[in-house]
């Protein structure tokens, strides 16, 4: 469901934490601000949950493309899916205006006001093919060839337009509300989302059941946008991205670093009293250590270019597991030295195009707030039980006390024998279970080093952002061949917990700042924070 809350609070930093002794201000509230005002909750259906919903947005995305190529006949359509909040359609047509976007509505209006039926038929591949080139459709031939069931379905609004889908639609257009249906922006959009093909022009719209669901919806997105953390950071002066050193590289200003600081701090002290030691670990490494890891075979999409050194290949790091494998590596360990835990805030850089860029959301540099556990097999429940606790109790301290939680089990594609993904996945259930959380089990959607769970918080606006992770691996232990020696003075390969209570650095600030709209309060856990 998609919560819609209400409030008064202002966008300035208000008190931000007792920091060296002193308060740190930016204003001259009074502490007694900090507390919410009582907010007014809506919750919006969502496609999951309103099956009549998913029908009306697909048939939205047909009537706009229907109501595109009426106003500007030499359009070329392609894909119209329904999406969280709505529809879009993409066409192959010149740029579009503000001004284009009413007419387009205005034709669709018509459209559902002829109250014309949905119909699907049934053709074979050669009759699509046929029709697709009859009227000229490039893009909706390709898509054809890329289906590989027979029959092909095409779904028509009356006897004018039709389009190749497997549905589901309304009856008839007249049972869609014209005035719970607008269109919201445009924007372009690569065909298939490849850089090499043509750009096209993406029309995105919203569609609800009734204009109440609408109006709420606004509402919504109208506080989404008042929180929105690239304009509060620049306006609070946080943060700034800057074009002269690059997309996705984040520059802390004294504000924003002075929050990075206080969090950082919380989370040390956390950890170093939960058994972890603290690591710090370079920004590069050797290329031949990422052949070893196999991020070279399965990430190499997402690293930066090597760079040669001394006749050496380097490459900046994406992860920070090979690096605590290392140290673990430098001296011999008994089983009387489990569990062994250690810790990092360490940066990583990743490849993003430049166009999924997005804030603090989407970055090309962040620091991760990393923990790798080595242990035995008969610890993983009582260490995976230990991570839930300090992820609770973490983020408990910035106000975040409502999750979602899934439990991935194991793929079709995977490493490690049977028996101890049993144990492993069992372990992950039992400790979950010992927690009294609900969780959602995600058949097959493990990684194919382990079973994992992940957790996303909820904001006060009801929206869910990914942040904690925990992964069971028995890949990189085999890879780089970690060994420890057990009471029968075997050796053994401990089992390895990769985990994240935060993610990143970067991006659970930016949920703080749309969170908390820019207002954060001097303790969180002093009121649970709901508007």
């Amino acid at each position: 469901m998609v919560t819609v809350r209400y409030n008064s609070y202002s966008k300035k930093i208000s008190q931000m934490s007792k920091y060296g002794g002193s308060e740190t201000r930016t204003n001259d509230r009074n502490a007694s601000d900090d507390v919410p005002k009582e907010v007014e909750k809506v919750v919006l259906p969502t496609n999951e949950s309103s099956h009549t919903l998913l029908r009306i947005r697909h048939t939205c995305a047909h009537v706009m493309a229907m109501a595109v190529q009426k106003v500007f006949p030499d359009a070329k359509v392609t894909i119209g899916p329904w999406i969280e909040h709505g529809f879009y359609y993409d066409f192959d047509i010149e740029p579009l205006t503000d001004k284009d976007l009413k007419k387009i509505k205005k034709e669709m209006d018509r459209i559902i006001g002829r109250n014309l039926p949905l119909i699907r038929e049934e053709v074979t591949r050669d009759e699509a093919q046929k029709r697709i080139t009859a009227i000229n459709e490039p893009y909706k031939l390709e898509i054809l060839n890329s289906i590989k069931e027979e029959p092909i379905t095409i779904y028509h609004i009356g006897n004018e337009w039709w389009d190749l889908c497997a549905g589901p639609h309304v009856e008839t257009t007249g049972n869609i509300n014209r005035r719970a249906v607008q269109l919201e922006s445009v924007a372009g959009a690569y065909w298939r989302g490849d850089v090499n093909k043509p750009m096209l022009q993406r029309i995105y719209g919203t569609a609800w059941e009734n204009e109440e669901q609408l109006k709420a919806y606004l509402h919504f997105k109208e506080e989404a946008k008042r929180r929105d953390h690239r304009r509060l950071g620049q306006d609070l002066d946080l943060f700034s991205i800057q074009d002269d050193a690059g997309g996705g590289l984040v520059f802390w200003h004294p504000k924003g670093a002075l929050v990075r600081h206080i969090i950082e701090d919380l989370w040390k002290k956390m950890h170093s009293e939960r058994g972890y030691d603290l690591l710090y670990t370079p920004h590069v490494a050797k290329a031949d250590l990422w052949s070893i890891s196999g991020h070279l075979d399965f990430y190499r999409e997402n690293m930066y270019d090597q760079m040669k050194i001394e006749e050496e290949l380097y490459q900046l790091r994406p992860m920070n597991c090979p690096y605590h494998i290392l140290i673990y590596k430098r001296k011999p360990h008994s089983y009387r030295d489990f569990p062994i835990r250690v810790a990092e805030l360490g940066t990583v850089y990743r490849y993003e195009l430049s166009g999924s860029l997005h804030g603090l959301f989407r970055v090309r540099g962040f620091t991760q707030d990393d923990a790798h556990i080595f242990c035995l097999e008969d610890e993983i429940k009582d260490e995976i039980r230990g991570v839930l606790d300090l992820t609770e109790q973490l983020l408990l301290q910035f106000g975040f006390d409502k999750y979602e939680v899934n439990l991935s089990t194991k793929p079709e594609k995977a490493v490690g024998d049977d028996d101890i993904w049993v144990k492993a996945t069992g372990a992950l259930k039992d400790a979950l279970n010992d927690k009294g959380w609900a969780y959602e089990v995600d058949e097959g959607g493990g990684a194919f080093y382990g079973p994992k769970i992940d957790l996303k918080i909820e904001d006060a606006l009801g929206r869910k952002w990914q942040c904690s992770t925990i992964q069971v691996d028995f890949n990189l232990p085999k890879r780089f061949d970690i060994t420890y020696i057990d009471s029968n003075s075997d050796k053994k390969r401990p089992i390895m917990i990769h985990r994240a209570v935060l993610g990143s650095l970067e991006r659970f600030f930016g949920v703080l700042i749309e969170h908390y709209a820019g207002d954060f309060p001097s303790n969180p856990t002093s009121h649970r924070h709901t508007a």
